[in-house]
């Protein structure tokens, strides 16, 4: 018993360590492969590379007062990324937090340091923001990738699901738009609420603007200023009966959890009526 005890606690640690290998590549990857990410690594870490290299032409007063200030820095880093993890739902967002923050700290202590190198960085996480952009969720879930053809026939065909949530949202662009970055950190929440609620009465279903922005003003999404994306419409035989956020209102990222379009939408009545066979 002792032996066979022994051997289950050496698979399960060997499961664990290999989750945190295949987490531990998937973020290196991310780095290198997405510019966006690759680009905040690079700027962040030529900090590092400037600090060491001209650190014999500071004097030891401004040495001590510097290091004084990346300590403060370092700290208060910290405090907002353990608050942050708690309060954040979402992966995409959480990151979009952490690097705002080490950007605000990263210029408040090159300002410490000489004004010519915030000006520099200032520089850098500006092109980074015309040119690239955080990379969206990619996963689907149980929810569908559908064409603005392809939701008009599920909805006027009719099909094994009564009850359709969809999801209106610009992830891939061709420019870039301030709207999308809302879109691109609440990317997560419909793909990961359709793996809990999705059966035979409800399915999900995600229709990108980006790519077909001619259909927003059909389901009356407006794309202006203010927009309204993401907006999550719930039809039941092929009629609107409920959205988030509501016509000409306006939701922020905070705004948008699982936990909110769940109440909104009811989605855990839906899951018992179909468990009880209604």
């Amino acid at each position: 018993m002792g032996k066979k005890g022994k051997n289950t606690n050496n698979g399960e640690s060997d499961v664990d360590r290999t989750q945190y290998y295949d987490i531990t590549m998937n973020i290196l990857f991310a780095m290198v492969s997405e510019p966006y990410y690759l680009l905040h690594f690079l700027t962040f870490f030529s900090y590092f590379s400037i600090r060491f290299s001209t650190s014999q032409l500071f004097s030891p007063e401004f040495a001590a007062h510097l290091l004084r200030r990346e300590l403060q820095a370092l700290l208060a880093f910290v405090t907002l990324t353990a608050v942050k993890m708690v309060k954040e739902e979402t992966w995409d967002g959480f990151v979009a937090d952490m690097l705002l923050f080490a950007k605000i700290f990263l210029v408040g202590i090159s300002l410490v340091v000489d004004y010519h190198l915030t000006l520099w960085f200032m520089l850098a996480f500006l092109v980074i923001y015309i040119f690239t952009q955080q990379p969206p969720y990619t996963g689907l879930g149980s929810s569908a990738q559908l064409t603005p053809l392809q939701l008009e026939a599920l909805l006027t065909e009719g099909g094994t699901s009564k009850f359709w949530l969809v999801g209106f949202t610009i992830l891939q662009v061709e420019f870039r738009s301030l709207f999308s970055s809302t879109c691109i950190r609440t990317s997560r929440v419909l793909p990961e609420l359709s793996i809990t609620f999705s059966n035979k009465n409800i399915s999900f279903g995600v229709v990108d603007l980006g790519l077909f922005p001619n259909t927003a003003a059909r389901f009356g999404v407006s794309l202006g200023i203010p927009d309204q994306l993401p907006t999550f419409i719930l039809f039941e035989n092929a009629e609107e009966i409920s959205r988030f956020p509501e016509i000409n209102s306006v939701a922020k990222a905070s705004d948008i959890t699982k936990k909110r379009l769940c109440r909104h939408f009811e989605l855990d009545k839906h899951l018992l009526d179909y468990v009880s066979g209604k």
